[in-house]
């Protein structure tokens, strides 16, 4: 085999061996985009729907809700317990913060403080710690009383008696305007 002949043999090897890595390049890059393509419509599909998202935060007007008065809507299809408070149960919701043995004596110590934004407005999930019932307002501490168990809470929400373990819980909120709130 002449010299020219052994240069063509090594260049045509090299242009096949070129040659098979770009269609091996190609085939994998066209295989990753394929693959992504396909997956795309299941990630999507795991995303939460339009009717999901709009239950993600409720905008409430509190300005028809008068001091003393109350009232429950409905976030994430759950009850919320929305209170305007008088001067006198946010006296006596912070008479507890204020003695250092009564609010060690709840079964969850938590001050009033802590649990409201504005202290004219507790905003609590009505669903009672021990078992979700629905409380209803009463109660010996002007609060709500569990029919079903005989929890009680307090103006605060805070649990009081009975066998709620915690707290009405207290969901994420804010004021976005002097009585406009948004939950969530």
């Amino acid at each position: 085999m002449s010299q020219d002949a052994t240069t063509k043999a090594a260049d045509k090897s090299q242009h096949d061996a070129e040659r098979r890595q770009f269609l091996t390049d190609m085939t994998t890059a066209f295989g990753v985009a394929g693959a992504a393509c396909a997956a795309y419509p299941f990630v999507t599909s795991m995303n939460p729907s339009a009717d999901v998202k709009a239950q993600a935060t409720t905008e409430v007007d509190l300005s028809d809700l008068p001091a003393g008065k109350s009232k429950t809507i409905l976030w994430r299809g759950k009850p919320v317990f929305i209170k305007h408070r008088t001067a006198e149960e946010i006296a006596e919701a912070r008479e507890i913060d204020n003695d250092p043995e009564k609010l060690a004596a709840l079964a969850d110590p938590q001050k009033d403080t802590d649990r409201v934004v504005n202290e004219n407005y507790l905003i609590v999930m009505a669903v009672c710690t021990h078992l979700g019932c629905v409380p209803m307002e009463g109660g010996n501490y002007d609060g709500w009383l569990c029919p079903c168990h005989g929890s009680q809470f307090d103006t605060s929400g805070r649990r009081r008696a009975g066998p709620a373990p915690a707290n009405l819980e207290v969901p994420p909120y804010k004021f976005i305007a002097d009585e406009r709130i948004l939950i969530g």
